[in-house]
């Protein structure tokens, strides 16, 4: 089956498990959406958050459901960072990740996130396509403390849930214009990213000749 073809079929199912199960297809969606990347929450919440004008969901409960479901996801995630360490994930990444539209790229653009923000990350990473579910993997890899990383995630979940069915809820029927928003949105994360990256690159750069040329200084002075 062509990508493109899973991936509408991914959406479709979605939506379905959504509407026909209610809040424990919600919570099914969002671990899935987790592990999954091409299950978008921008598509998720906003949908359940225009049932709630039918009674079928609260605001309340799609941010607390929605948070739960998130928080095993990211504990899974963690857990397979934190056990297969990077050289592996990486090279899994790069063999099979296209098969869930995931590149090398992504990942190095989450790990470079973590590295270069720390440990709250975790926190304000859930609120960006793409990096909440990879942000796990380079917070496994790193050892972060267990609670505090299920705090974060939790927090940024729950508030990243709240938003998007509110405006789902607001929007009705057209519900779907939120992923076209957040489409333009991602945009510009992902081109903010690029150029941490690259400054995160160079800085790195600098602090490596800096350190060679104090030691080449100590080491002139030695000879002396």
């Amino acid at each position: 089956m062509h990508l493109t073809a899973i991936l509408d079929w991914t959406n479709l199912w979605t939506q379905s498990a959504i509407s026909t199960l209610g809040y424990p297809g919600l919570g099914l969606v969002m671990f899935l959406e987790n592990v999954f990347p091409p299950i978008p929450s921008e598509i998720v919440l906003p949908l359940a958050g225009s049932l709630t004008l039918q009674g079928r969901f609260t605001l309340t409960g799609v941010a607390l459901v929605g948070a739960l479901g998130s928080i095993a996801g990211a504990l899974f995630l963690y857990g397979l960072g934190h056990r297969l360490g990077e050289a592996r994930v990486h090279r899994l990444v790069e063999r099979y990740g296209r098969w869930v539209s995931l590149s090398a790229a992504d990942f190095d653009r989450a790990q470079a996130w973590f590295e270069r923000y720390g440990k709250p990350v975790v926190f304000f990473g859930r609120m960006v396509p793409l990096v909440r579910s990879l942000i796990s993997i380079p917070a496994g890899f790193a050892g972060m403390n267990p609670a505090r990383f299920t705090l974060y995630t939790a927090l940024g979940t729950a508030l990243w849930s709240l938003l998007l069915a509110w405006a789902g809820r607001i929007l009705g029927q057209n519900w779907p214009l939120v992923s076209a928003w957040i489409g333009r949105y991602e945009h510009l994360v992902v081109a903010a990213a690029g150029i941490g990256i690259v400054i995160l690159i160079v800085r790195r750069y600098l602090r490596r000749r800096a350190i060679a040329a104090k030691i080449a200084a100590d080491d002139s002075c030695t000879v002396s």
